[in-house]
């Protein structure tokens, strides 16, 4: 990891706040009810929308999107945001730039990472828009039971976290006062 002046990150007030799992597992539903919950001054830099939509690249180690994601995380902590990285994110293709990130952030990060059991994870798909275009069978091949990123110490979310847990526990963790779920409530984050 690289310990340069040149490379650290963000400031000491800033968040750095990374969601990992399969797909369908909440991440995405995460992420913006922390939006909705303080909407201003958090950038979410989506996986999908990075690889799917801007770029439109198949993911894999040497993947623009995996130096896209942390200039884009870089550039938004460099500009006073706080950042919120989502995706499914595998470890062997995404893990080393996660963790270097962390390690360059000058301010609080925390890790999250969901991790159901399989039929779970495909109830929760075919509740998404997604799940039309995506079928089950897709979702289960790309499906990992656990793949920790070294470095992160990621906290697990199972089957058990709600969606109103997940969101407070984060809050919580980088240390902002209780989020007004009402907000996110109401904006279909919740």
């Amino acid at each position: 990891m690289s310990g340069a002046d040149s490379t650290l990150v963000g400031s000491e007030g800033s968040r750095l706040i990374i969601i990992r799992g399969n797909s369908g597992s909440g991440k995405s539903s995460l992420a913006k009810a922390i939006r909705a919950a303080r909407p201003r001054g958090i950038a979410i830099v989506g996986h999908d929308v990075l690889r799917r939509e801007i770029l439109h690249v198949r993911d894999h180690p040497e993947a623009l999107s995996v130096p896209y994601m942390d200039l884009s995380a870089r550039f938004a902590l460099e500009h006073g945001l706080h950042v919120v990285i989502e995706g499914i994110l595998h470890a062997e293709i995404y893990g080393e730039v996660l963790a270097r990130l962390q390690s360059d952030h000058r301010g609080v990060t925390r890790s999250y990472c969901y991790e159901l059991a399989l039929d779970e994870t495909l109830r929760r798909h075919r509740t998404k828009p997604l799940a039309e275009e995506v079928s089950v069978d897709t979702v289960a091949s790309w499906y990992r039971h656990a793949d920790r990123v070294r470095g992160l110490d990621e906290v697990v979310f199972d089957e058990a976290v709600s969606a109103r847990g997940a969101l407070e526990r984060v809050f919580a963790d980088v240390g902002w006062s209780a989020p007004d779920v009402s907000d996110a409530a109401s904006s279909g984050a919740l």
